[in-house]
């Protein structure tokens, strides 16, 4: 069903606030498209979405249609990781070089698992710069990993791993299990739970994915960082976010970047993971409840990948609020507040908001095409209107879905 604000799919009526919250995310913005999807008590209570997929041929964004999300890969590298450690193949307080002793150059064999999804590993970015053929080639980035000198002692601090931290994590789920991260998503989550969920998505498939637009807020914060940048210090976090040459400020043009088919089709899993709403909150819904194919994490497990491992000012100064990281997993904080204090998940460029509260049996997934930058009010007013929600199970306790649908 659509309203006449041009707005599709079905939602919960406790949740009709949430709807109208995502509605307004579209006012003035007619080049935007986006999707929602909530589950509760593993049931799919909302499932929205609008606008239009591209806005050079005004395609409309359906009920199939996936786009990048951006840095919401990590949390599920992370869940991925998580899901090791429950069954026994690996711990967080194992030293990477245990399964990839190639890591160990330069100083770098006390970092932990934990380390490094806690953004601890001293690797965020290449200390040369990268060019988008060799940010392709698997081995060439994890090579290159492996043998750099650390930028800062692992383990005294943190810096966010833009890029990096998916070829961290994607190696290490490569060692132990013999599986590109891609086929092991595919394997052990997005198969099972019949979720739109991938990371390398091949050309001829491509079809259905959202082109990505930079909005004005995102174009003026990258003028601003090259207008105050010093052509004589190098800046970390930025190279983290382009790799020198590989990738654009904003990470996408209308014809480079994230919306390369190349990018689009390569394992990308620090940034390039490409989802619908619904098939990720469900991925997010199976880390907390049970479904048919798949069994929630074990408590003990999420309770330590929850853990605050890296809180506080970064190793490379920037303003207050900061994030909070637990195990790859993005915690409630001032930067990003959740539901409750509890919830757990990961934010990803432009916008993408993705996440779970196990004490109140929720997830939610946001995503976009139209990436903002600054004090972006979309998913926080969404995220805000889910706090005021009746979370009760109404009486006939149905929600749109079973949890699987992706």
């Amino acid at each position: 069903m659509s309203d006449a604000n041009g707005i599709h799919g079905s939602a919960d009526e406790r949740f009709a606030s949430v709807r109208d919250a995502f509605a307004a995310a579209f006012a003035g913005r007619p080049r935007m498209g986006a999707a929602l999807a909530v589950h509760h008590q593993g049931e799919l209570v909302v499932d929205l979405w609008g606008g239009v997929a591209d806005a050079r041929d005004s395609t409309p964004w359906t009920r199939d249609t996936s786009t990048v999300v951006f840095s919401c890969t990590k949390g599920i590298m992370s869940i991925l990781i998580a899901r090791l450690v429950e069954a026994g193949r690996l711990d967080y307080e194992t030293p990477i070089t245990d399964v990839w002793p190639e890591f160990s150059a330069h100083g770098k064999g006390g970092i932990t698992v934990g380390d490094a999804l806690a953004h601890r590993a001293g690797v965020s970015a290449p200390r040369r710069s990268v060019s988008l053929e060799e940010a392709l080639d698997w081995d060439i980035m994890t090579g290159l990993l492996a043998g750099q000198e650390p930028l800062w002692e692992p383990g005294s601090g943190y810096a966010y791993h833009a890029l990096t931290h998916g070829w961290i994590t994607g190696e290490i789920i490569r060692r132990v299990t013999g599986k590109m991260p891609g086929e092991y998503l595919a394997e052990t989550l997005a198969g099972p739970l019949g979720a739109e969920l991938r990371v390398g998505v091949p050309v001829d498939e491509q079809s259905n994915i959202a082109h990505l637009e930079a909005g004005e807020s995102l174009r003026e914060l990258v003028q601003m960082q090259i207008a105050a940048a010093d052509p004589g210090v190098m800046d970390w976090p930025n190279h983290a976010m382009t790799l020198g040459e590989a990738f654009p400020q904003e990470l996408v043009s209308p014809s480079s970047g994230f919306n390369r088919s190349d990018v689009r089709a390569g394992s990308f899993p620090g940034a390039g993971g490409i989802a619908t709403a619904r098939g990720l909150s469900a991925a997010w819904s199976s880390v907390i409840h049970d479904t048919a194919t798949t069994r929630r994490l074990d408590p003990t497990v999420l309770k330590r990948a929850t853990e605050a491992g890296s809180e506080g000012s970064p190793v490379f100064p920037a303003p207050a609020p900061w994030p909070r990281w637990g195990a790859g997993f993005q915690l409630d904080s001032e930067a990003r507040h959740y539901v409750s204090a509890d919830g757990f998940g990961h934010d990803g460029a432009g916008g993408q908001v993705s996440f779970a509260e196990p004490d109140l049996g929720l997830s939610i997934a946001f995503v976009t095409n139209w990436m903002e930058a600054g004090d972006d009010q979309r998913a926080t007013r969404i995220v805000d209107e889910l706090r005021n929600a009746d979370l009760r199970i109404g009486t006939s306790g149905l929600g749109l879905s079973h949890p699987s649908s992706g």
